[in-house]
């Protein structure tokens, strides 16, 4: 009798070493090699559980029961979308962990990763640092500067729990007219390409011998980066945005594509796809530009995302044919779908397409070992979650000492007196009586430009914190000199008052995206007519706050001088330190600065150019003197 149960203890004891050795998974042990663990975990996953992985949707729709029943691998929050208004680094946190519960709940327990575009800093987050727009950095031609914004954007974004951001823009804006031109940091690919530098900022410096391709991020300080838009997106007919652009493959190649073997080499961990087309075909379903070129040719291991609703954009109307733009884009080599709301459809087209052949299951694996790849890469199997130990780095005191730097760097001088010998600036800081003019003057969110807190921007100096350049103004100049602020005064206003000098601080209302093209490029009224009654009347200096060149020339024989302010950011107090001498200005033009808007295209290089000043352009300020 008692050889039973010593019997069956021992079939117990057995089935107990088989299951403990069931249980031991080679992909959640990070001693094991990366691309063990890859195919280790895609040999478990079920179509289903595939499919999911290459679904990204946005916060609003997701839940932890939708993470949980869908197997989603990505979340992401569209511009200005937020948990609640002016929400805290410590409510984000909850939010993300809340969906990435949901994800661990699952059978394989792969975690969700969350996407956020931090293209100037972390734009979304209340009381966030905002750094100025990429075409004032590209005016900087300061790489190192570049990379530490990318360092101090990630510490922003990972204080709100999020670990992957759509950033850099490195698009190489051809045509001013371009709703996104400032999120280029050049016309010129060289420039462009010095400027992907923040991708190591982003991610962490590559390892020593590390393999060229493999994606790359250096723990929970860090965030994967994404470089957009491939490729072309800043060469579009007339700069309309998401058009075609016309070119040669050698143009293609040579202007556009540079900043992406850059961004390759730095370990970049994803890359976007363009909305925009090449000679007449849509990139989202350019077969040879994403798989041939991209991931054979220059050998991307990270993965491919597309941009929002990419796929259905694909035909005209959107969305006519979806099932038709699935099969295109997915054969193209995308591998994440940013979809971002109807993911019930877009996971049972796919699932249809790949159950019967339309797309061979070979192409679905190929998409998910790219992002098990960087999801490995980041650590977010080991660090799933995120915790409030960074929350005190959202909008710290050296972050916005950074941004300063970089304000005070981007500044570009380009008039500075009307003769040689009568320079305006540095302007004393001793005065009796100064006029600050100008709708731009005291408005944070003109400013900030788009992107910053809502998608187009907003009007205002409530929508977070900052600095504006009227206050910057008072903060610099002597106490006894008295500062009088008006918006748009008439000339008898400004004849009467008997100022020493006055700053006209004009430009661009905020945009973003197909919201920004414009065929005129003109300043918004009243901004003329400000520079006119103001400049008429007393010594003036103006300044631009725009995201690109604008129509100037008209005015420029009544201001004394002229800079170049771009979209700065929450830091107005870097202008001020360049304007009353603190220190110099150094910035030089990204881009070329056009007489008339019948010129454009015009870039540095091309035969017509003729502009109002040349790429490059910049004067320079030392104490008193001029360059």
């Amino acid at each position: 009798m008692a050889r039973i149960p010593i019997f069956l203890m021992g079939l117990m004891l057995l089935s107990s070493l088989v299951l403990a050795e069931e249980e031991y998974m080679i992909y959640k042990d990070p001693k094991q090699p990366l691309n063990d663990r890859v195919n280790d975990l895609i040999s478990r996953m079920t179509l289903e559980e595939k499919i999911g992985q290459m679904t990204q949707i946005e916060r609003s729709v997701a839940s932890a029961e939708v993470m949980k029943k869908y197997f989603i691998g990505s979340v992401l929050s569209g511009g200005g979308s937020v948990p609640a208004k002016q929400a805290s680094a410590e409510t984000w946190i909850n939010m993300v962990n809340d969906f990435q519960k949901g994800s661990l709940s699952t059978r394989l327990g792969i975690p969700m990763i969350y996407g956020i575009d931090g293209v100037h800093g972390h734009n979304n987050v209340y009381k966030s640092t905002i750094f100025p727009h990429n075409i004032g950095l590209g005016a900087t031609r300061d790489p190192d500067l570049v990379k530490r914004i990318g360092a101090a954007t990630a510490l922003e974004v990972r204080a709100t729990g999020i670990p992957y951001t759509f950033a850099p823009c490195i698009a190489v804006c051809r045509d001013p007219r371009w709703g996104r031109c400032y999120e280029s940091y050049s016309e010129d690919p060289e420039l462009v390409q010095a400027m992907t530098e923040i991708i190591p900022g982003l991610q962490g410096d590559l390892p020593p011998g590390s393999q060229k391709g493999v994606p790359y991020v250096s723990g929970k300080t860090k965030v994967a980066a994404c470089a957009k838009h491939y490729v072309g997106d800043g060469g579009t007919t007339n700069g309309i945005n998401e058009n075609n652009t016309v070119i040669d493959r050698h143009g293609l190649l040579s202007i556009h594509m540079p900043g992406y073997y850059s961004s390759i080499i730095k370990g970049v961990s994803t890359i976007m796809v363009s909305y925009s087309s090449w000679n007449g075909v849509k990139m989202h379903a350019n077969r040879e530009l994403i798989t041939d070129f991209l991931k054979n040719t220059l050998r991307f291991k990270g993965f491919v995302i597309s941009d929002w609703e990419g796929l259905d954009r694909i035909t005209t109307p959107p969305h006519a044919n979806y099932s038709f733009s699935i099969e295109v884009a997915i054969k193209a080599g995308i591998d994440m779908v940013m979809v971002p709301f109807n993911y019930e459809e877009f996971i049972n087209d796919l699932t249809f397409q790949v159950k019967n052949n339309i797309i061979p299951k070979s192409r679905i694996d190929d998409a998910v070992r790219r992002i098990l790849r960087v999801k490995f890469v980041m650590g977010l199997f080991e660090n799933p979650l995120a915790d409030n130990s960074l929350v005190d780095q959202l909008g710290s005191q050296e972050h916005r000492e950074l941004a300063r730097e970089a304000v005070r760097k981007s500044l570009v001088l380009l008039k500075n007196g009307k003769s040689d010998d009568a320079s305006l600036l540095p302007l004393p800081k001793k005065a009796s009586k100064i006029l600050v003019a100008g709708s731009h003057a005291d408005n944070l969110g003109y400013q900030c430009g788009g992107w910053t807190i809502e998608w187009q921007g907003l009007s205002g100096n409530d929508l977070t914190s900052g600095t504006t350049i009227l206050t910057a103004i008072k903060n610099t100049v002597d106490p006894q000199t008295k500062v009088v602020y008006e918006e748009n005064p008439d000339a008898d206003f400004v004849k009467s008052n008997n100022f020493s000098y006055a700053i006209v601080v004009v430009g661009e209302h905020p945009y973003a995206e197909t919201f920004g093209d414009s065929m005129n490029l003109t300043i918004p009224d009243p901004g003329p007519s400000t520079i006119t009654n103001v400049c008429g009347t007393v010594k003036c200096v103006v300044i631009v706050i725009s995201g690109r060149p604008v129509v100037i020339q008209p005015y420029l024989p009544l201001m004394e001088a002229l800079v170049a302010g771009w979209l700065p950011g929450t830091e107005g107090q870097g202008v001020a330190d360049v304007l009353f001498g603190d220190y110099d200005f150094t910035g030089k033009l990204p881009r070329t600065w056009f007489k008339t808007v019948d010129q454009l295209p015009m870039n540095v290089g091309d035969k017509h150019y003729d502009p109002l000043f040349p790429f490059g352009f910049g004067l320079t300020t030392k104490g008193n003197e001029i360059y």
